[in-house]
């Protein structure tokens, strides 16, 4: 992605690139963006989420004591569509066994603007491809050409700055969805942040990876 810039700007060194990182917040900023892959969309891998919902979000809603709050971590969370995806699994599942719960997802980010956006809950039209019409009409609020997410999704989201690789990770969690992320990172360094999920894990909470992941090993 750094030749990609270097290119773009029609240079041929690092050194070069490197000299116009320092005087040039703009290109600083472009090369960040860059860097964070913000590939994503609701229930994206949708047979993924069939398995998840199978072996992860029924046992949880079950086995969960009503006075004792189920709460999920997304990390890389983009522009907030997985966040909203897994809080409408958990909804769904309450609904089909008349269970309450208070549910509290932490969806984090390296990227503002991305944060920004999935705060305000607005995703184009083009949604429709993923998302069913009887999932539309429950959880989102048609708008001209675009769909808000409703607020009892809304509410017990909180999405926040967290940089994976130096801060505290997020404790208590019931699960925790880490998709497409880890392939990323060196393998000593995914070790780090795998024994770092197992500590933030309830006992017997589970841990979503992407398909991308599965070369990810950890002992």
């Amino acid at each position: 992605r750094i030749r990609r810039r270097m290119g773009l700007n029609q240079l041929s060194s690092l050194s070069e690139y490197m000299s116009l990182l320092r005087i040039n917040p703009e290109e600083q900023s472009r090369l960040s963006k860059d860097m964070l892959i913000g590939v994503t969309t609701f229930f994206r891998d949708h047979e993924l989420f069939e398995t998840l919902k199978e072996r992860a979000i029924w046992p949880l809603v079950r086995d969960k004591q009503a006075d004792d709050p189920l709460r999920a971590w997304i990390v890389g969370c983009s522009t907030g569509e997985e966040a909203y995806s897994i809080a409408i699994l958990l909804m769904e599942e309450m609904s089909r066994i008349k269970k309450t719960l208070a549910l509290r997802i932490i969806a984090s980010d390296l990227d503002s603007e991305s944060l920004k956006f999935a705060r305000a809950a607005i995703y184009p039209d083009s949604i429709i491809s993923h998302v069913s019409e009887e999932r539309l009409a429950r959880f989102f609020t048609k708008k001209d050409h675009s769909y808000q997410v409703n607020k009892e999704i809304w509410d017990c989201i909180t999405f926040a700055p967290h940089n994976i690789l130096v801060d505290p990770a997020f404790l208590k969690m019931d699960l925790i969805s880490c998709r497409n992320l880890l392939i990323y990172i060196k393998p000593e360094i995914q070790e780090k942040i795998l024994g770092q999920f197992a500590y933030s894990l309830n006992l017997g909470g589970y841990l979503f990876l992407g398909k991308a992941d599965t070369s990810v090993d950890h002992k």
